[in-house]
Order: structure tokens, then sequence, then C-alpha cells
């Protein structure tokens, strides 16, 4: 990795933490709450593409794992990756390396469409799926309650995604090589 590479690591490392400050939402139905690093996720594998975005996310979960509390509410620590939210937890760098992948594959006929599924398909097949098998495997909740659970995301993951789009291709118009997803 060159030195710009890294930094772009760190940066995008940076801001998920950053997205970590705004307060959680709690669920009722299951004990992950609704938070905004999401879309540092979603924008870490658009932006920097597969082996980056992968990294920084692979950075921000070492940084929390060492016990800075950089998850929103100020968790932190080895403990987390032993509770209930540890399968989202987990899926993120696989979430922003599945995204960025499918970026880089399809960078010359991108379009709004394609973006926008692109990261739904990361979101809801890569995220969710590890969520709900951490709720039921590590928060030893039942399947059916842990998927229905698990929908309440749904439309705020929405919200997110679409900002993440609006983020990207500007970016991408404003600054196209270093946009680079082959990196």
């Amino acid at each position: 990795m060159s030195v710009r590479d890294i930094v772009a690591v760190a940066l995008l490392a940076a801001f998920i933490a950053v997205l970590g400050l705004f307060p959680a939402i709690p669920v009722p139905v299951i004990p992950v709450p609704i938070t905004a690093q999401l879309l540092g996720i979603i924008l870490s594998g658009a932006i920097l593409g597969a082996k980056r975005g992968f990294a920084a996310c692979l950075l921000f979960l070492i940084l929390v794992a060492a016990g800075l509390p950089l998850l929103s509410g100020g968790r932190g620590g080895v403990s987390v990756f032993f509770a209930p939210t540890s399968g989202y937890l987990i899926s993120f760098p696989f979430t922003a390396g599945f995204i960025g992948y499918f970026y880089s594959l399809f960078r010359n006929s991108l379009t709004p469409a394609k973006e926008i599924l692109i990261m739904m398909v990361g979101v809801f097949c890569i995220n969710h799926l590890f969520g709900i098998i951490g709720l039921v495997f590590i928060g030893g909740i039942d399947f059916s309650k842990a998927f229905l659970g698990d929908l309440i995301f749904i439309p705020g993951d929405m919200v997110k995604i679409v900002l993440a789009y609006l983020i990207a291709s500007r970016l991408r118009r404003a600054l196209p090589d270093a946009m680079d997803g082959n990196r």
C-alpha cells in the first residue's frame, strides 16, 4: 500500500469512528441499536474499493478491539465481539469489500440504479445476514425473532444507502483519479 492508500484507509476509519458520535437509537425487539456507522461502511467500499475499503473497516474494528470507545454509545473492547451486535460488526469489512468489488467491476458502466443496487445487496445480504447469524448464535435469540427484529433496520439503511450514493457519486465526479477502485 502506498502512503496515499494508507492515508485514505485511515481517513475512512476515522470517519466511521466520527459517525459513532451520533447517539444510538435502541430497538425494542432486539438488543441492537440503530446507528449511523453503516453509512461509513458503505462509503468505504464505494470510495476506496474492495481492498482499501476492507482495510478501513478492519482498522476500525482493530481499534475497537483495542478498547477505544468508537462504537455508538462509547462502546469498545473485545467484549463487543461477543455481544448480540457482533455479527453486524464482523460484517463491516466484508460489506465494504463486496461493495468495493462490484463498484470496480462495473466502474465503466455505473448508473445510479446499479450503484444503489450494489449498496443494497452489500447491506442486506452481507451486513444483515451476518447480523442475524450473530443474534442467533451469540445473542441466543430465536431465528424468527432475529429476522423480524432485523427488518426494523431496513428504512434507516435505505436512507444511509441513498446518502452514500449521493456522496460517492459527487466525489467520483469531483475527484475521478482519487476514486480508482482498483487500488
